[in-house]
């Protein structure tokens, strides 16, 4: 199965990067509607479009506003975004304010209350997340296959949520900030280099990709990547555009 890295930064797209937008194009899945969202258009191969999202902070939900584009001339029958009531209710009466998005994008909007079915016998589960105004985080699974998605959290190894991780094949896990700013990232709900990769390691994870970094500096240059690998030593950065099968 191919994941898609559509958008792979935190807070506001740069140069290189833009925000988090993940999809899965043969099953017609994508986690979270960053800025990267307009690259859905042209990996469109199924009729139906589910879109998950973690929470309701622009740098996730702005790409929900290109749909109009991303439509456009395909023959999708039904495009569905699925989030906690509060956030539903945040972007409908926000994001898509008359005075900000005067015309709303076709597409409904779906509740989350219990285990989603995916294509190819796969079930979405999620969890909260420790986030200023609440997060969730996605774990899908198929009868061979797993991943998970962990975004705007900071990480710990004994945080809840590494439980709903045992045995993941794929975690993509945000890793906004160094360890030198290890306390900004509590301060903002963030994740910083270490932590990440504990916790890849205390849920045995298969692979770990490292997304959501600071956009205002070269992630690859502040974020230590072989600081990870020396605790979890399968860990890479998630680049836009990358595809990834597992």
């Amino acid at each position: 199965m191919k994941l898609v890295l559509l958008g792979t930064t935190g807070y506001h797209p740069n140069e290189r990067r833009h925000t988090l937008c993940l999809m899965l194009p043969e099953l017609g899945i994508v986690l979270d509607a960053g800025t990267a969202m307009f690259r859905v258009r042209d990996r469109l191969v199924t009729p139906e479009l589910d879109i998950f999202l973690s929470h309701a902070h622009l740098d996730h939900v702005a790409g929900l506003t290109y749909l109009h584009g991303v439509l456009a001339n395909q023959e999708v029958r039904r495009v569905t975004v699925h989030a906690s009531d509060e956030k539903i209710a945040a972007v409908q009466r926000h994001l898509f304010a008359e005075a900000i998005f005067p015309v709303a994008p076709r597409c409904d909007f779906q509740p989350l209350t219990g285990p989603v079915t995916l294509p190819k016998a796969g079930t979405l589960t999620y969890f909260p997340l420790k986030h200023p105004g609440g997060s969730l985080g996605f774990r899908l699974d198929w009868p061979d296959r797993s991943m998970a998605y962990v975004t705007d959290t900071t990480a710990s190894p004994t945080a809840p949520y590494v439980k709903h991780l045992e045995g993941v094949d794929l975690l993509i896990h945000e890793c906004y900030f160094p360890d030198r700013r290890a306390d900004w990232a509590a301060k903002t709900g963030h994740s910083h280099t270490t932590p990440v990769a504990q916790v890849a390691r205390a849920c045995h994870a298969g692979r770990l990709i490292l997304v959501h970094m600071d956009p205002m500096f070269e992630e690859d240059g502040q974020i230590n990547i072989e600081t990870a690998r020396a605790i979890f030593p399968n860990t890479q950065f998630g680049e836009d555009l990358m595809e990834v099968e597992f």
